[in-house]
This record gives C-alpha cells, sequence and structure tokens, in this order.
C-alpha cells in the first residue's frame, strides 16, 4: 500500500482487459524524462535572458506610435494642436469612405494600432513612449459595417494612424489622422478622427473636408432604413438597410380622390421642389393615413416608397419609437426623406402616472417642428386609432398638414382588389355569381379577399385530388381552376360563426357582427360613487372614476 495511491478509475479502465474488477488501485507513474533538468537548461536559460535583457535595452530605438508620429511631422508634433471631428456611433462607415475619399492619389501610410485600454489617442500616443501600457503598432485590424441591403458591407478600420503628405515633398503640409470606430460599450459612443498637423489651420481644414465627403458619400442616402438593432454593441448599426419595393400604381387599390390626395401631398411637392423654394413656401410637411387595420395604410406607403426612388426612407415602429430624435436628425442630413410613424397611437397612449401625458408622442411632434421650413422632409404617420391622436395634434396646429382616411374598401374597390389577388387562378362563373359572392363580402379588407382567393384555390385542389385528377385541366402548365362552388364554399367558411377571429385578424368584422346598441343602452352609464367618510369628522371625499 505505501507503493501505490488510490484513485477511482473509470468503469473502462476497470475492464479494460476484460477481466474482473481492479481494486482501484494505480500503481505509480514512470519519471517523465523531459521534466528532469539538464545541464544544457542553464544554456537555455542564459539565451533567454540575453534576448530580454536585449530587447529592453533597445526599447527606446523601437518604433512606437508617438515616435513614428514625431518623425513623420518633426518638432511641430510637440506643440501642435489636435483637432477632432465626431460622428454618431452608425456612421462610422461614412467616416471611412470619406477617408478612403481623401487620402487617395496622396502619399500615405497606414499603421495598426493596438491598445490594452482600447483608449488610444494622439495625445496619449505621443506621450506614452516609456508607457509599457500605451498604444503599439500593430497589423491594421477593420470591422465589416453595412452599407447597402442584401448584406453589403465596407471593411472600415477600427484603429488606424493615417500619415499623409498633402503636398508630396513639403514638410509643412503633413498631416496626422488617427481614425478610431465607436464602441460604447467601452466608453467611446462617437466614431472618430484626431488630426495633427504643423499649422492648426490646415487640420481644421482637413476635419471640414472630411465632413463634407461623409455627407456627399453617405451610404444612407437614397436608402430605405429602419431604426433597430443594439446601439451599444461592437460593430452593430442602428440603421439596418432594406430593399426599395417594387408597386404600380395599378397595384394599389383605392379610392381615386384618396389616392390623388396623398401624392398631392408626398409625391407632388418633391416634383415640385425647386419652384416652391422659388416662391418661398416651405417643403416640409406632414401627411396622417387613419382608418381600421387592413385597409391598405401600410400598402399606401410601399407605394410610396416606390415611387419616389431618389428619397431616403426612414421607418420608425415599435420598440424603435425610442429612436425618434436620431431618424428626425438622419431625415434632416439625407433630404430629400420620408420619415414614416407606423401605428403612432401606440406612442399617443398615457405612458405615465397622469392622464395626458404622451412624453413620445410629444418629442416627436417637436422634432417635426423643429425641421427647417425649406427641408425636403415628408412625415407619414398611421393610426388606427385617430381619437388617440387629435387632442394632440390639435394642441400643436401645422405639424401635420394633411389627415387622409383610409376606409374599408367598396363594391368596386373589392372587385378591383378581387382581380389583383386571383393571379392565375380560372374562376368557372358568370360575373352575377361573383358578384354575389363580393356583395355577401361587405365590409372586408383587401387582406380578407386575399385569403378568401386563396381558399377558394385550395377548395378547387381538393376537389381535384378527390376525383383523381392530377392537375385540374389535365395538364401540368394549366391553370388551377375554381368553380363558383369553390368560391361560395371558401366564402362561407371565413364568414361563418367559428371564423369571428379569423375575421378579426384579417381586420374585418361585417357591420351584422357589430354590436347593436339602442340608445337607450347607449346613454347608460355608471352610477356616481357614494360620498365616503373622510380622515376627521364632517369631512367627505369621492372616490375616484370607475
Amino acid at each position: 500500500m505505501s507503493q501505490g495511491w488510490f484513485a477511482y478509475a473509470p468503469m473502462s479502465e476497470q475492464y479494460a482487459d476484460g477481466g474482473a474488477p481492479t481494486a482501484g488501485i494505480r500503481p505509480p507513474e514512470a519519471p517523465d524524462p523531459r521534466r528532469q533538468a539538464e545541464l544544457a537548461d542553464i544554456g537555455r536559460l542564459a539565451r533567454r535572458g540575453l534576448k530580454l535583457a536585449l530587447k529592453v535595452a533597445r526599447a527606446e530605438e523601437g518604433a512606437t506610435p508617438g515616435r513614428v508620429i514625431r518623425d513623420f511631422l518633426g518638432e511641430a508634433a510637440v506643440d501642435a494642436e489636435i483637432v477632432q471631428e465626431a460622428w454618431a456611433s452608425y456612421e462610422g462607415v461614412n467616416l471611412q469612405r470619406a477617408v478612403d475619399a481623401w487620402t487617395a492619389g496622396k502619399p500615405h501610410r497606414l499603421y495598426g494600432i493596438q491598445s490594452m485600454n482600447d483608449d488610444a489617442s494622439l495625445g496619449i500616443m505621443l506621450m506614452g513612449d516609456d508607457n509599457p501600457f500605451s498604444a503599439t503598432i500593430a497589423n491594421v485590424s477593420r470591422t465589416n459595417l453595412p452599407a447597402g441591403p442584401d448584406g453589403h458591407t465596407i471593411a472600415c478600420v477600427r484603429f488606424g494612424l493615417h500619415l499623409i503628405e498633402t503636398v508630396e515633398g513639403d514638410a509643412d503640409s503633413r498631416v496626422a489622422l488617427f481614425q478610431s470606430l465607436a464602441d460604447p460599450s467601452r466608453g467611446r459612443p462617437h466614431a472618430t478622427v484626431e488630426i495633427l498637423a504643423a499649422d492648426r489651420e490646415v487640420a481644421a481644414r482637413v476635419g471640414r473636408e472630411l465632413r463634407e465627403l461623409s455627407r456627399a458619400l453617405n451610404v444612407f442616402r437614397g436608402q430605405v432604413l429602419t431604426f433597430g438593432g443594439d446601439m451599444f454593441g461592437y460593430g452593430e448599426s442602428i440603421l439596418n438597410f432594406h430593399r426599395r419595393p417594387s408597386m404600380t400604381r395599378s397595384d394599389l387599390i383605392l379610392d381615386e380622390r384618396t389616392l390623388a390626395a396623398i401624392e398631392r401631398q408626398v409625391v407632388g411637392i418633391a416634383g415640385h421642389r425647386e419652384a416652391l423654394l422659388r416662391a418661398g413656401q416651405h417643403l416640409k410637411r406632414g401627411l396622417l393615413l387613419y382608418g381600421p387595420p387592413g385597409v391598405g395604410k401600410t400598402h399606401t406607403i410601399r407605394y410610396l416608397m416606390s415611387t419616389l426612388t431618389d428619397v431616403t426612407v426612414i421607418q420608425v415602429s415599435g420598440n424603435a419609437l425610442q429612436f425618434v430624435a436620431e431618424a428626425c436628425s438622419a431625415a434632416r442630413s439625407l433630404a430629400p426623406s420620408i420619415v414614416v410613424v407606423e401605428d403612432v397611437d401606440l406612442i399617443a397612449e398615457d405612458r405615465g402616472m397622469h392622464p395626458g401625458e404622451h412624453p413620445m408622442l410629444f418629442q416627436l411632434l417637436g422634432e417635426m417642428d423643429g425641421i427647417e421650413g425649406d427641408a425636403d422632409v415628408a412625415f407619414i404617420l398611421t393610426t388606427n386609432r385617430a381619437d388617440l391622436l387629435e387632442p394632440a395634434l390639435a394642441a400643436r396646429p401645422g405639424r401635420i398638414d394633411e389627415a387622409v382616411e383610409i376606409d374599408l374598401p367598396d363594391l368596386e374597390a373589392r372587385r378591383r382588389l378581387f382581380e389583383l389577388y386571383r393571379g392565375r387562378l380560372v374562376i368557372d362563373a358568370d360575373e352575377e355569381r361573383i358578384g354575389a359572392a363580393l356583395t355577401r363580402a361587405e365590409g372586408v379588407t383587401a387582406s380578407f379577399l386575399k385569403e378568401l382567393l386563396r381558399r377558394t384555390a385550395l377548395a378547387a385542389a381538393e376537389r381535384s385530388a378527390q376525383a383523381g385528377e392530377s392537375f385540374v385541366g389535365g395538364e401540368e402548365d394549366a391553370p388551377l381552376t375554381a368553380s363558383a362552388d369553390d368560391l361560395d364554399l371558401a366564402l362561407d367558411g371565413l364568414l361563418d360563426t367559428r371564423s369571428r377571429m379569423t375575421r378579426v385578424l384579417l381586420g374585418s368584422a361585417p357591420p351584422a357582427e357589430q354590436p347593436d346598441l339602442s340608445a337607450e343602452q347607449a346613454d347608460l352609464s355608471p352610477e356616481p360613487w357614494p360620498p365616503m367618510p373622510g380622515l376627521y369628522p364632517g369631512e367627505a371625499f369621492d372616490a375616484p372614476d370607475r
């Protein structure tokens, strides 16, 4: 027992030889010859010590960011002022495009910079030659940032020191430029450039030129964007790219007068912006689209996006409503632009303890008012509850110039929607049967009719399968043919009492299903609360409204 040690061995080891389990005792391991000291180890330690000593002795001769900058700029690097320009966190990609364009064609060298604390700056680099924790020269590191729809990106320098000769051979025209991407999680809320030159005016001019280039080369201009994502995550962007919809006027089934009013307010002003400015008229406008769910408010916005192909579209909805200030700022710099705020009634509801407090809605109205009148920015708001918005909008007149109601489609509109959504489906029914079905479908939305046609096609396919036909019509490429009975069967299913919730989810509720309150019932109101005893004799207080 003194020569061994107890250990639990896995069952696989205990039975490794195929016999009975061992007693759990392992023999001592043989000594590893690689762990035994050798005379040659003394020589190895001596060589390692010599390398370390040489590294320390020659440290002052090595290249550091500070020495590289001083060697490039000369004595001016010691006393010259540093000029800094900052961009929003999501605009790092525009800063990269500006730097690339400004340095193109100039004698230029780029160094990667690595900092242990990610706090590198020109000032720290110039002062930190003897600091082992200061920034060092390293490989250039880049991060791919979104620059367009369909995954298009641009590789952006994370930390980079650019040494540029604006005039070749002229030492006084040399510029040192330090570029860094934003990383709010590490205390860097902005993308920045720091510029150092012998003449401060040269550095300031470079900053202005970079700012102008970033505006001119802005990757967000003319795109369809939404706010979202984690604005505090490294490499993340709160602006996301989307493909621009492709729609024609015939794809939008609206009353002609309603569509004309919308086009005049949004497309018409954009098309005559120069004439309006010459006449001293403002371009900023607000449009409110209101009506029940499913009537085509969002579809109308898609049509406007398709029509105004050169306009930047910024969509704000849901959780991204918290970025309304950023959205308006981006719209101002990217004009001509459209800011779309869908379901604006969500930010009109009370968010505080006191009635009437709508901080997010008032912030939106304040941002709308803060944009200059000559800025070609259109605000399009949609809501299902115009009654919630009316008091706030009436209290701040001028934010909304046009309110357009989009109602449920009438019979003629339902006919046009029926033809639009029919696709290649053949309806083997006369106009009278189709008209009767569409008349029964009074009070429904476009979503309802779209689902109706799909169910009609499904009924035809099921009937064909039961008859043993592989394809309705007998040929593989023949269009599916539905009968009038298929159409009626699908409509009966959607109008059935059991499908009430389905109709609600499709945005449709026929008038017959609406509660029929008589005048007497409508006037009923709860009895007032009886007086309740107060804290002191003779006092009473009223309970709050139920």
